[in-house]
């Protein structure tokens, strides 16, 4: 069955785009890769409308920080979302299995509990190279493709307020 364009779901744009604040927070390991993320994610919620003044960007060491600082900034901001880069390359140990774990697990926990949406953009490569491609455009950009999901989200979000939002049966 071909789907005509009357099928397809328009995403609506944000309600008081002015007022949404993002949090963007980048481990500075593989900082030349990790930069290129958060130049993209940035750019890209220009884009669509976010106010440079609503972008708040915090660096981290690495990346099994960014569960913690994403912890403190929803604490401590009036944030709508956050998106978390960095940059985890495979090593010749089991190491970045355990790093890029801890924070796929710490960062969806903080989605759920927080009801915001909390956007995992690390980078799990076998090579440098791959980062690269993956950070430069060569093979998108993985900061710009994260800017576009918390946007996502935050539509979904703001779709849903005021509608009874149970989960389970009626």
């Amino acid at each position: 069955m071909q789907m005509k364009k009357s099928d397809v779901k328009v995403f609506t744009p944000l309600k008081d785009v002015h007022k949404i604040k993002v949090a963007v927070i980048t481990a500075k390991w593989h900082e030349d890769i990790t930069n290129n993320l958060k130049e993209g994610a940035n750019s890209k919620l220009l884009e669509h409308g976010i106010f440079q003044e609503n972008i708040v960007n915090i660096d981290v060491p690495g990346a099994f920080e960014l569960p913690q600082a994403a912890k403190m900034v929803l604490t401590h901001q009036n944030i709508h979302a956050i998106i978390c880069l960095g940059c985890v390359i495979k090593g010749e140990t089991h190491h970045d299995e355990f790093i890029n774990h801890a924070v796929a697990q710490g960062l969806t926990h903080l989605s759920i509990l927080s009801n915001k949406p909390v956007i995992f953009g690390v980078l799990t490569t076998l090579t440098y190279d791959q980062a690269v491609e993956r950070s430069s455009g060569e093979k998108g950009n993985k900061g710009e493709e994260c800017a576009v999901s918390a946007i996502h989200m935050l539509i979904v979000q703001q779709n849903l307020t005021g509608h009874d939002q149970k989960i389970g049966f009626t």
